[in-house]
């Protein structure tokens, strides 16, 4: 049965249907105000928690690829599309929401992948007075038709000489492997965004 806030607008035929059966209109307000206790009202703190979170992650992976740029990958710039990190940070969080620390518990590899070689960037470890209880891969990906001769420009001796003037462009999809590292089966989650 699908309960309607008021039964005025029904065919007369369908109320003396439901009269006619024991339904009586004031156990629908007492269905209501049932329905009013058992689902709860988000918690302004936990969202502004979240939220907060949220940044400071999103400020991490950030801070991850601007310390990268000319140790790492000799470029002078990195170009983020819009969001990416703030959707990644999302996706971590939500990941790390049935973990037994949460977030705490994470370690997290970030990874760029340009022309199907993975380079890694960082380590981020969230909480270093916890025990890890679960590792994250994040791979980025670079965007097609940046830097089409990367690989000859990476793996050459004058890296830093000619690639600092170089703009790496990010695309806007991702890759998140979680590994659970407290778990006998070892299970491994692969999400591509």
């Amino acid at each position: 049965m699908v309960a309607t806030g008021s039964l005025s607008s029904k065919n007369p035929a369908c109320i003396s249907e439901l009269l006619d059966h024991d339904f009586h209109p004031g156990s629908l307000l007492n269905d209501f105000d049932y329905w009013d206790y058992v689902v709860p009202e988000p918690n302004l703190n936990e969202v502004m928690f979240e939220e907060t979170t949220c940044q400071s992650l999103a400020k991490m992976l950030e801070n991850c690829l601007s310390k990268s740029k000319q140790t790492k990958l000799g470029c002078s710039k990195v170009l983020v599309p819009e969001k990416l990190t703030q959707r990644i940070a999302q996706d971590v969080l939500r990941l790390s929401s049935t973990e037994p620390c949460g977030l705490r518990g994470c370690v997290m590899h970030v990874n760029l992948e340009i022309e199907n070689v993975c380079k890694k960037l960082d380590k981020i470890v969230c909480d270093s007075s916890v025990v890890p209880t679960f590792e994250l891969t994040l791979v980025f990906k670079q965007e097609n038709g940046s830097w089409t001769s990367f690989r000859d420009f990476f793996f050459s001796r004058g890296r830093f000489s000619s690639g600092l003037r170089r703009t790496l462009i990010l695309s806007s999809g991702f890759r998140l492997v979680k590994k659970k590292l407290y778990s006998l089966i070892g299970t491994t989650v692969i999400e591509e965004c």
